[in-house]
């Protein structure tokens, strides 16, 4: 493996790591800016929108630039990010941090994506571009409960102190071992939008979002769904959010298995029925622990195991356009964590209880498998109708 792409997938974690962390220490955050637990969880939505629009945006917009110089500016801009939040004196400050370090983070992911194809041997692109997306992927599960180790520690600036030191680190790397890379071709914003007439696609997109965002109307809140539920020490949340991290790597591994098994298509509805049924469990769960321990990692591991299959599908519907899918299917997720983590909020303090929040999720996981049934029964007409082009008029014949 190209020794560059490694530090591609490392910086792919650091800039990773920013969007997350925030969930696991919103009651610390909260406290020490004097806001309510359901306003800090906005940090995680406005991230996730800015970081939703931005990536195809600046792709277009940057594609003239060489990405050796244009990938070091970035996470420069990354950097000043985090150091704005480190000393953000107030929310309005902090959440104007979130949208620069959202903005950044976007590009350099996709910055990483195309660099990696760009210099990876072809027979060895798939796999080196899974290491950035095992890196994107466990940033966003492991960071949490890191975060909430740091913060027990030494407070919750810290977090993004190292955050900034670790994007030093990543400058530097990239520096001393990338040449200067030519910009390549990018399509422009309007003929990736044109890809969107796909209806198959984007029912596609809309599971993936609704799912996502039953995710995380309980994940955002998490934190305070077990001090209230379980009444757990900071030390054990941290605890619980490690198994659920690495629950969700390894769904990752079980849901291509299973699409390799059973065929994308009927994987993607049996994860997004299960992953329902295993929200609205999880209150009823909590008055045992090693039952609401297994409940939670079935959870975690369901939460990133649609992805495999949804990837496989989006490239068999539409194999021509499957790259611009791909991005939008990204945007469509992050749209997802800004729906979720906002119903979440909302529903916070409508109800003032977490206890209610796993079956508002549940019930949003539904309308994802409702989206992928409409999805998979339009691409089941389209083949049938491509095997049998005229049955209309073969009717008429006779």
């Amino acid at each position: 493996m190209d020794f560059r792409v490694l530090l591609l997938a490392i910086s792919a974690i650091t800039v990773g790591l920013v969007e997350l962390v925030v969930g696991g220490i919103l009651p610390t955050i909260a406290d020490d800016l004097d806001i309510s637990i359901a306003t800090a969880g906005q940090l995680i939505t406005i991230f996730a929108l800015v970081y939703a629009i931005a990536g195809p945006v600046l792709l277009s917009l940057t594609a003239k630039f060489e990405r050796k110089q244009l990938f070091i500016i970035t996470l420069a801009i990354f950097f000043a990010g985090n150091v704005m939040t480190v000393l953000s004196p107030n929310f309005a400050i902090m959440m104007t941090a979130r949208v620069i370090t959202a903005a950044s983070a976007a590009l350099v992911i996709v910055l990483a994506l195309t660099i990696t194809a760009r210099i990876a041997h072809p027979s060895k692109r798939a796999k080196a571009l899974g290491y950035i997306y095992m890196g994107v992927s466990s940033s966003l599960v492991l960071g949490v409960p890191i975060g909430i180790v740091i913060t027990n520690a030494f407070g919750w600036r810290t977090v993004f102190i190292g955050i900034a030191v670790l994007t030093i680190g990543s400058i530097l790397l990239i520096s001393k071992f990338f040449e200067k890379i030519p910009a390549g071709e990018v399509q422009p914003l309007s003929e990736q939008l044109k890809a969107l007439a796909n209806k198959k696609i984007i029912f596609a997109h809309l599971a993936t979002m609704f799912m996502l965002a039953g995710h995380y109307t309980v994940y955002a809140y998490f934190t305070p769904f077990l001090e209230t539920t379980m009444h757990l020490a900071p030390s054990w949340i941290s605890v619980f959010y490690f198994l659920f991290g690495i629950a969700a790597v390894g769904g990752g591994a079980f849901g291509g298995s299973l699409a390799s098994r059973l065929g994308s298509k009927k994987s993607i509805l049996i994860i997004l029925a299960a992953f329902s049924v295993s929200l609205f469990i999880l209150p009823v769960s909590t008055s045992f622990m090693p039952v609401f321990i297994v409940v939670m990692m079935a959870w975690g591991a369901l939460s990133w195991a649609l992805a495999p299959a949804q990837q496989d599908y989006i490239i068999q519907t539409d194999p021509a356009s499957s790259d611009i899918h791909q991005s939008f299917n990204n945007s469509a997720l992050q749209v997802g964590i800004a729906l979720g983590s906002g119903i979440g909020g909302i529903a916070f303090s409508h109800t003032g209880s977490v206890t209610s929040m796993p079956a508002v999720g549940g019930s949003i996981v539904i309308i994802a498998f409702v989206c992928a049934a409409i999805s998979l029964s339009m691409a089941v007409r389209t083949r049938r109708s491509r095997q049998n082009p005229l049955p209309h008029a073969n009717e008429r014949l006779h």
